[in-house]
């Protein structure tokens, strides 16, 4: 069996701390019972190992989550997607990787388990089990249900009937999208399950899906014709048209924490960052900037600091930010990166057209930013703490506080973390974008052996 993980979308409701590059799934809010603070990445990523599931997991998402993905798990398998088009493509395309790639055979079990859910350990043991579902019911597909705590149009309901085979599943009957209350009271009261986005099947099934639908089978080519697929779920396109289904039901903690009403209530503490919190009531802070935050008499309130906005708002109100921000919509101020992290500190456009951007960057000890150049900025960097080493065209040097260095364009160049390595950087020129780079090598060793080398790059 093998398990993907899709760790896709960019989780607006949560804004303004998530973002395109920093998603739900990354912040780092929820208690890991150790006075540490873990993201759901982390959260999910711990429990499948208390499973012993790690060999058997691959991570889905795009090209600009992989670094974050890095830092937070460590390098891991991961399915790129050229772009973010729901999940239908995604599991298409992991599925061809796994056949392709991998070399599993059409009969290999996979299982689809989003990583944005907070569960417990159990969770993954009713996941575990579906693959024994799949096989004995005979079906196309499995999945697994929730029992619902209460009726609401926050999910999707899976209508089951008793299984006509003996076996501790039930036959799927038909699928309700966020019903109305009045409707989601009777779907429960005739027992059906919410849909937590739990898809079990064999990989030739996808090939045969795809086939009928007149999409590509190898994963070469939907890697080329990806952009082409419908931007539609797997839900919608699959599982709604698939006749032999089977569910299983799972009785434990199961949350979508989609919104700050929601994660709250799993969050590790009350207030954090930079301030205090007097007299206030069912009410949390999160602080991520350098000024003080003073909340005082608040209410059953949320409020989020960071470099891409503030909010403030009444956490029943926090289901509808999505709607509200869209305008708000610009460059993420914050990053994490396999590396590190960074912050942007100021933006400027002058007169003549320049753009000038400043960056605070923090690296983590033993990590090192690629070897790369750039052909429409220059950089100055100006070392604040910590200490490093420097690869700058054919030569490497040490870094100390203090130290300034200046990057032309197109001049190779890379920096290593000693020690925890702060530094400042400028960065100048015609057009300032992430895509404005070239990189090389990325282990630190392939750098020095080629600056040993004296060979330059053009």
């Amino acid at each position: 069996m093998k398990l993907i993980l899709l760790s896709g979308g960019s989780g607006k409701r949560l804004w303004p701390m998530s973002n395109d590059s920093r998603s739900k799934q990354f912040l780092k809010v929820l208690s890991a019972g150790d006075n540490q603070k873990v993201s759901m990445l982390q959260r999910v990523w711990r429990q499948l190992g208390n499973m012993n599931l790690h060999p058997h997991a691959y991570v889905c998402a795009s090209k600009a989550q992989w670094e974050v993905i890095t830092s937070q798990i460590g390098d891991i398998p991961f399915i790129q997607e050229p772009s973010r088009r729901d999940t239908f493509p995604a599991i298409a395309l992991a599925s061809l990787y796994l056949s392709d790639v991998v070399g599993c055979s059409g009969d290999e079990v996979v299982v689809v388990v989003p990583v944005d859910h907070f569960v417990d350990d159990e969770y993954f043991s009713q996941v575990v089990q579906l693959e024994a579902a799949l096989s004995a019911s005979g079906a196309d597909l499995a999945l697994l249900g929730v029992q619902p705590t209460a009726p609401t149009s926050k999910f999707g309901y899976i209508r089951v009937k008793p299984s006509e085979t003996t076996g501790d599943w039930m036959d799927v009957d038909s699928f309700v999208e966020k019903p109305p209350t009045e409707l989601a009271e009777r779907l429960i009261a005739e027992g059906a399950l919410w849909n937590c986005g739990v898809f079990c099947f064999r990989l030739e099934f996808i090939q045969s899906v795809l086939a009928a639908k007149g999409y590509p089978t190898t994963y070469k080519a939907l890697l080329e014709q990806f952009d082409a697929l419908p931007k539609r779920s797997f839900d919608y396109e699959v599982v709604e048209q698939t006749d032999s289904i089977v569910a299983r039901g799972y009785s434990g903690t199961w949350k979508d924490l989609g919104t700050w009403e929601s994660l709250s209530e799993e969050m590790a503490d009350p207030f954090a960052g930079n301030g205090e919190a007097v007299a206030c009531e069912n009410t949390h802070i999160i602080n991520e900037l350098d000024i003080p935050v003073v909340a005082m008499g608040l209410k059953d309130v949320m409020v989020v600091t960071t470099p891409d906005g503030i909010l403030v708002a009444d956490k029943k109100s926090t289901s509808k930010l999505k709607d509200v921000i869209g305008h708000y919509e610009g460059r993420p101020m914050y990053e994490e990166r396999r590396w590190g992290s960074y912050r942007v500190l100021d933006v400027q456009k002058l007169e003549d057209g320049t753009e000038v951007l400043t960056k605070s960057i923090e690296l983590l000890p033993g990590h090192n930013i690629s070897y790369q150049k750039h052909f429409k900025r220059s950089e100055i960097w100006t070392i604040v703490e910590g200490t490093g080493e420097l690869a700058l065209d054919n030569r490497i040097v040490p870094v100390v506080p203090g130290d300034v260095i200046r990057i032309y364009a197109e001049q190779w160049h890379a920096i290593r973390a000693t020690t925890r390595l702060k530094f400042i950087e400028v960065q100048r020129g015609s057009e300032l974008v992430e895509e404005d780079i070239v990189r090389r090598y990325l282990d630190w060793e392939d750098i020095c052996t080629h600056c040993r080398s004296g060979i330059g790059i053009s």
